[in-house]
């Protein structure tokens, strides 16, 4: 069955592909201290906005930027201020490895050896909270925001197989920015995220938890 009807008065969960969503719209930017909550408002008007699941890994200190660790902490303690956003974690990977520079380096004729990091799990974690919410009626309808093709085959399955429509959100703020085609043709509709969505969904610059004070860090 593939429902094309995205209602507007439908509780919609969201799920938010936390590392796609900072290298595609806000690294780089003014705009990290973002409060989704505040953004799916935004750019979901009119709708009833239920779980919104935030999936991202927690970064360790790098010889390069010290400071990454603290600032993802306390971006994550701000998420946690948000009374309906849970924060699910996969795994994030540094190692060195050799590798071609992108540009050349005077005196430099082969590989050099890099910093590589990668982040594992998250694309996996969203698909099985997808499907396991859809499965379990926790939602009527879903939107997720990732412009990963690797989430096509759920977001299929839970609009085919499940029955419930399910929004695409790429957060590719690039005026040249396009969904890919696997997500194009599973999602019930997609849309791009703008930049003044980004730009007025900003977290005030101090919050409070049960721990003390959240501060927006200085370099953000």
């Amino acid at each position: 069955m593939v429902v094309s009807v995205f209602n507007t008065m439908a509780l919609t969960n969201i799920y938010i592909d936390g590392f796609n969503l900072y290298y595609r719209a806000v690294r780089g930017t003014p705009y990290k201290w973002l409060d989704p909550f505040n953004l799916c408002t935004r750019i979901l008007p009119a709708h009833e906005i239920g779980q919104i699941k935030f999936f991202t890994a927690l970064v360790q200190p790098k010889p390069y930027d010290p400071a990454a660790q603290l600032r993802q902490r306390a971006y994550i303690r701000a998420l946690e201020t948000l009374p309906n956003l849970t924060v699910h974690y996969g795994v994030f990977r540094t190692h060195r490895k050799w590798a071609m520079p992108t540009h050349p380096i005077p005196g430099v004729t082969g590989p050099i050896e890099v910093w590589n990091t990668e982040e594992k799990g998250t694309d996996v974690n969203l698909a099985a909270h997808l499907l396991l919410d859809g499965f379990r009626e926790r939602y009527e309808q879903a939107v997720v925001i990732s412009n990963d093709s690797d989430l096509a085959l759920a977001i299929r399955m839970v609009r085919d197989d499940l029955g419930f429509p399910v929004g695409v959100v790429n957060p590719n703020t690039a005026a040249k920015a396009v969904t890919p085609r696997e997500l194009t043709a599973a999602a019930t509709f997609t849309r791009r995220l703008r930049v003044n969505a980004l730009a007025g969904s900003q977290f005030p610059d101090q919050l409070r938890d049960d721990k003390g004070i959240i501060t927006k860090p200085a370099a953000w």
